[in-house]
């Protein structure tokens, strides 16, 4: 290869002859002198990224493990002297292709935890175009010119095949956690105690249960947020600030999140707070301490706020970040004192501090009345009996900790017995009770049993309005475990909630189509929801506007097209021509679940997509394309191609 003559574009007035390891972008885009050590540069750096946010951390530990296979590939190529110019264009391909991995990858590690989760979809888009450009950029390489080995040839072709396998494979974005983000963004006005059990799923899930985890979330979403890419999702920044400051709200950082507002934390309400000495303020809040308690590091905080972060089932001290021996809290008389004395002299009054379950007890206390009241559930007085589930019932409302001693002091096998109990009073608020209970993620698997989930279907179908409602928020919340969805399924507990979605109260219709959207993840369940007769009642919600429910119909309807018997039921000209109709005139959201469910339809049956055409769908696809959601834009894109490759479009 001596003597051969290699012009590299990109530098001006100059040709190199003979330059070793030299790599360019390709295309005069003014890049040279990249070296073939540039490349494995750039998959040690992405070899080194940490904190992969969790809804894509599988894919990209993946994909850097798939890059690392390139090292050995390019340790041959950087002991050669010269190149042809096929060479070179290969090796700016394959740059171009690292080039958008590690941008991928670094806005997977240190982009917003909540949009990445939000457009997941959007993200492995960009995951299966990374795919496309590594495989093309090694499809095209010249192995045999540049003398690979055959040992690094099998390694790439691994590679290669991986890279196909990946794209095949279904969206792997966690059910449960998009299920979540879709009842949190459903139920806005719904505090129920079941929904803010959401929020602490999502939090932990999404790794945002700390106070610094918080604030580094905060900086990059106000970041995200003045971009100028953020006005075409606007929607999905709105729903991304909403729900962090739910998350903050839970942690006890009250703070008005505002776009246009400093990055800085101090944002919190301290006005007067200014004057006042640190000590007296709680980390948390920065607000003075009425009741200030210690905890297991030393640590002195406001109650109140100390409960909502322990509440939002996290066992580190906020300020010190070290784990919490215990969460007994200690009183702090001796500061409560000083900052009495210093309000007296200085005239500052206290804010009202706000009623607690046992204002003065500690753990010890409160796990004696807990046992109190276990004992009294046995009690063959019904009034006795009431009150003992009542206030149970309540405890398991209102934190955490009041759950775990609950279920410590035997009181979940008390409960599920007095499920039976021949008195609707009694057994809304025992369902009630294993609702707030099951919030635990091991209480879950003390309730759930045959015994339980039948008795739980029956109240579902015979009890109270409450005890129907809040039966199907009990399921649903027993069905995130995947073992109970199957046993709910096969105890015939999807009838009645198929009942309910016809039947119940607003709340009820809701509570029940969760449940229904969340049992028919599973595919054994899909058929015996398409036997309940499920689909007539979902077009029912869809064609009933007052109601409110059309995205959540169109998502259960969406998860009963890969069935083929749903698809048969649901494929009905009259039904295409509803989807086409909300494709034109319903809400941005309306609009994007009406798509995926005719995308759906109409790659299993060309017909229905011929129906679409008919009704006008084209220009509102087209519409949608360019002005949708993110997802919605995707859908749209994907049914247009369809339809293109069908030969429906003139």
């Amino acid at each position: 290869m001596a003597g051969r003559e290699i012009v590299i574009e990109g530098v001006r007035g100059e040709s190199y002859y003979g330059k070793k390891n030299v790599v360019v972008g390709g295309g005069g885009d003014g890049s040279d002198g990249n070296s073939v050590e540039e490349l494995m540069g750039v998959i040690e750096r992405v070899g080194s990224y940490s904190g992969f946010r969790s809804a894509h951390r599988k894919e990209c530990l993946s994909l850097v493990r798939r890059l690392k296979l390139l090292l050995p590939l390019l340790e041959e190529i950087r002991e050669l002297e010269y190149y042809s110019n096929q060479a070179l264009n290969s090796l700016a391909n394959l740059k171009r292709a690292l080039a958008s991995a590690k941008k991928l990858l670094k806005n997977c590690s240190c982009g917003s935890k909540i949009y990445l989760t939000l457009e997941s979809e959007a993200v492995m888009v960009r995951f299966h175009a990374v795919y496309d450009k590594l495989s093309q950029a090694l499809e095209d390489f010249p192995y045999v010119e540049l003398g690979i080995s055959d040992e690094v040839k099998e390694q790439v072709q691994l590679m290669r095949t991986q890279l196909k396998q990946a794209k095949k494979r279904a969206d792997t974005q966690d059910i449960e956690l998009a299920m979540d983000l879709m009842v949190v963004f459903s139920k806005k006005n719904d505090d129920r105690n079941a929904d803010k059990a959401i929020l602490e799923r999502l939090a932990n899930k999404l790794e945002l249960h700390t106070i610094a985890d918080l604030k580094e979330e905060t900086i990059v979403v106000r970041k995200l947020a003045k971009r100028r890419s953020a006005r075409q999702n606007a929607e999905s920044i709105q729903q991304v600030t909403d729900l962090l400051g739910r998350f903050k709200e839970k942690a006890g950082i009250y703070e008005d999140f505002l776009l246009d507002s400093p990055v800085s934390m101090k944002c919190l309400r301290q006005c007067r707070s200014l004057l006042i000495p640190n000590e007296f303020l709680c980390p948390i809040t920065l607000e003075i301490m009425t009741d200030p308690v210690i905890v297991a590091t030393g640590q002195t905080y406001e109650r109140a706020s100390i409960q909502k972060w322990l509440g939002s089932n996290h066992n580190t001290c906020p300020k010190t970040g070290q784990t919490l021996d215990h969460i007994s809290l200690a009183p702090n008389f001796a500061l409560k004192n000083l900052i009495q004395q210093w309000c007296e002299k200085n005239h500052f009054e206290l804010p009202k501090k706000e009623s607690n379950a046992f204002p003065d007890g500690s753990t010890a206390e409160i796990l004696e009345k807990i046992s109190s009241l276990v004992y009294d559930l046995s009690s063959c007085q019904l009034d006795v009996l009431k009150e003992a589930i009542f206030k149970i019932r309540m405890l398991s409302k209102e934190n955490p900790e009041n759950r775990v001693l609950i279920a410590k002091g035997g009181g979940i096998p008390q409960l599920i017995r007095l499920l039976s109990y021949p008195d609707s009073k009694i057994q809304e608020h025992t369902v009630t009770a294993l609702l707030n209970l099951s919030i635990d993620e091991a209480n879950k698997r003390l309730i759930a049993g045959e015994e339980s989930i039948s008795a739980i279907i029956e109240i579902l179908q015979h009890g109270t309005d409450e005890a129907r409602e809040n039966s199907a928020a009990a399921l649903l919340s027993l069905s995130m475990l995947n073992e109970n969805k199957v046993l709910i399924g096969t105890l015939n507990g999807i009838p009645p909630l198929v009942h309910l979605l016809q039947t119940g109260t607003t709340r009820g219709r809701k509570d029940a189509a969760t449940a229904l959207f969340n049992l028919s993840l599973n595919q054994a369940n899909k058929s015996r929801a398409i036997d309940a007769g499920l689909i007539p009642p979902l077009l029912h919600l869809i064609e009933d506007k007052n109601l409110g429910m059309t995205d959540e119909a169109l998502s259960i309807l969406l998860l009963l097209a890969s069935h083929p018997e749903g698809r048969n039921e649901i494929g009905r000209l009259s039904f295409i021509e509803t989807l086409v109709g909300i494709i034109k005139n319903g809400t941005p959201k309306n609009k994007e679940c009406a798509t995926s469910v005719l995308l759906a339809l109409g790659l299993n049956n060309s017909s229905l997509t011929l129906a679409a055409l008919q009704y006008g769908v084209y220009e509102h696809l087209v519409e949608v394309a360019r002005c949708g959601t993110n997802r919605a834009q995707r859908k749209a894109n994907a049914l247009l191609q369809h339809m293109s490759k069908c030969e429906h479009i003139p």
